[in-house]
C-alpha cells in the first residue's frame, strides 16, 4: 500500500497536537495510563532516565520514531502501539527509509535514522527477532580544522563587531573555551558562575551528564575574567556564566549567527563553524604529540574511535604539505 506524503504528515501533527504530548513523567500528573501514551514518548522517556541520553538527542530519536509509527500506521492500515512494532520485518524498514529518501534524506542521515529505529524497536519489543537490515554506504567524514591565524582573526571579528563592548569580551571568551579548551559550544554555554574564581582547571559537563576536568590556558583564563570585569549582569554561582544581551542565558544560535557573519566578511569557508574549533583544538593538539588517550579525556570522548578521527586529520594534513613541498611529489 502506497504511502503519502501527507497522509504521514497529517498523523504525526495530529500526534504532536494529542494531549498525550507531554513527557512521561508530565503524564503522572495528568493521570494518564502509560500504556495508552505513543511508544516513541515512553522510548524518549526511558533514554532520557535509564541512558541518560541529552535532550538533544532524545528530542531527534523521538521524532524519528514518530516518523516511523505514523509510517506504519498508514503503511499497514491500523493504529501502531508497542507490541505491533514487533511485526515491523526488513521490507516494512526499506519501505519507511525509500519514502524518507523520497524527500531528500541522505546517505548520513539515513544511516543515523535507522540506527536510531534499530534502538526503538529493540526497545520495544527486545524478545522478538530485530529485522536485518544493511545501512547506507557513508563515507567517514574528517573533520576540517581551522589555522591558528584564521581563529584569531575568526574571534577578533566576532568581537570587533559585537553590539556591546562587553558583548565582545563575552563572544571572544566562548570562542577561546571552544579552541584553546576543546568545549563543545553546549558545554561552554552551560557553565555557571560556581567555576568562578578561575584556577589552572574547570569542571566541565558533557554528554550524558559526564563530567571531566580541563586545563585553561592563561589566554583562555584572561578572557573569561576580561568577561566577568565587563559583564552588566551579576554572575552568581548557580547562574549561567555567559549571558545575552537582556541577561538570560545565552543561546548557542547567537555564537553561530556571529561567526557566520564573521566568516563571510573575512572569507572563509562554510564548515568555519564554532564546532570546528573544537575539532582544530584536538588536530593541533595531536600533531604537537599530544597522546591520543589524553587528547580522548579532554575532549570528553567515551570512545576511542571518535578520537582516532584526528590521525587521519594530522595525516591528511601531512600528506597535504608533502604534495606540495616535495619536488617528487
Amino acid at each position: 500500500m502506497p504511502v503519502h506524503e501527507d497522509t504521514v504528515h497529517r498523523m504525526t501533527e495530529t500526534a504532536s497536537r494529542s494531549p498525550t504530548n507531554l513527557t512521561a513523567d508530565e503524564t503522572r500528573s495528568h493521570q494518564v495510563d502509560p500504556a495508552s501514551l505513543p511508544p516513541s514518548m515512553l522510548w524518549s522517556d526511558h533514554l532520557a532516565r535509564d541512558r541518560r541520553r541529552s535532550v538533544h538527542t532524545c528530542r531527534a530519536y523521538r521524532a524519528t520514531a514518530e516518523r516511523l509509527t505514523a509510517f506504519l500506521q498508514a503503511h499497514w492500515g491500523e493504529r501502531v502501539d508497542r507490541a505491533a512494532l514487533a511485526r515491523a520485518t526488513s521490507a516494512d524498514l526499506r519501505a519507511y527509509l525509500a519514502d524518507r529518501r523520497g524527500h531528500g534524506l541522505g546517505n548520513a542521515s539515513a544511516a543515523r535514522e535507522l540506527s536510531a529505529i534499530r534502538g526503538f524497536l529493540a526497545w520495544a519489543n527486545e524478545a522478538a527477532e530485530q529485522p536485518r537490515m544493511r545501512g547506507p554506504r557513508v563515507k567517514a567524514g574528517v573533520p576540517r580544522p581551522v589555522s591558528p591565524a584564521d581563529v584569531v582573526a575568526l574571534a577578533e571579528e566576532v568581537a570587533d563587531d559585537a553590539a556591546e563592548p562587553w558583548i565582545g569580551a563575552r563572544d571572544w571568551a566562548v570562542l577561546m573555551l571552544l579552541y584553546g579548551a576543546g568545549l563543545r559550544i553546549g558545554e561552554a554555554l552551560t557553565l555557571r558562575g560556581e567555576i568562578l574564581p578561575l584556577g589552572e582547571t574547570i569542571r566541565v559537563t558533557g554528554k550524558r551528564a559526564k563530567t571531566r576536568m580541563v586545563p585553561l590556558l592563561p589566554q583562555v583564563r584572561a578572557a573569561i575574567e576580561a568577561y566577568v570585569a565587563q559583564t552588566p549582569w551579576p554572575i552568581t554561582r548557580d547562574e549561567p556564566l555567559f549571558r545575552g544581551a537582556k541577561g538570560g542565558a545565552l543561546s548557542p544560535v547567537m555564537i553561530r549567527r556571529a561567526v557566520q557573519s564573521a566568516r563571510t566578511r573575512l572569507g572563509l569557508g562554510d564548515r568555519t563553524t564554532p564546532h570546528a574549533l573544537r575539532h582544530s583544538f584536538a588536530t593541533h593538539l595531536l600533531g604537537r604529540g599530544a597522546d591520543l588517550r589524553a587528547l580522548q579525556e579532554l575532549l570528553g570522548h567515551a570512545s576511542l574511535s571518535s578520537t582516532q578521527v584526528y590521525t587521519q586529520v594530522d595525516a591528511a594534513h601531512l600528506m597535504d604539505v608533502y604534495r606540495n613541498a616535495h619536488p617528487r611529489a
